[in-house]
């Protein structure tokens, strides 16, 4: 599995690995989605699709405040998000993320939330190379 749960004190970490950085930033994705909600792959649809464009000066940060968009539109829109397509760039700016979703709207009839995530936040947060990609870790607050 390209990513993993840890315990955290009274908070949960998430360590994300994939081969390339758009693909970490997907799966970073797909790991906070099974936060939101029990079994997300086989149970939230493909029904909507969000945009996003973002940028920031450091990777890491830019996954923070990827991950803290998806949050945000859990939170606000009840959307649970479960595939996404990333492409990254870099400007004079700094690193800049493009990406598509897709999810649904929460359906307490289909979908088991599993825990209220309160936060993405910067503690232990990292993004680096790895072996042969990449890999990162955040801690959120539940």
């Amino acid at each position: 599995m390209p990513w993993q749960v840890f315990d955290h004190t009274a908070d949960l970490g998430l360590r994300v690995e994939a081969p390339t950085r758009a693909a970490l930033f997907e799966e970073a994705g797909r790991a906070l989605a099974s936060l939101f909600v029990e079994a997300p792959d086989a149970t939230v649809r493909e029904r909507e699709r969000l945009e996003f464009a973002l940028t920031a000066a450091e990777p890491a940060d830019l996954l923070f405040d990827w991950l803290h968009a998806l949050l945000v539109a859990f939170e606000v829109r009840h959307l649970l998000l479960v595939r996404f397509a990333v492409e990254l760039d870099e400007g004079a700016d700094g690193l800049r993320l493009r990406a598509s979703a897709w999810g649904e709207s929460v359906d307490r009839s289909r979908h088991r939330l599993a825990r209220e995530v309160k936060a993405i936040t910067y503690h232990r947060l990292f993004l680096r190379p790895e072996g042969d990609g990449w890999a990162a870790e955040v801690i959120v607050d539940v």
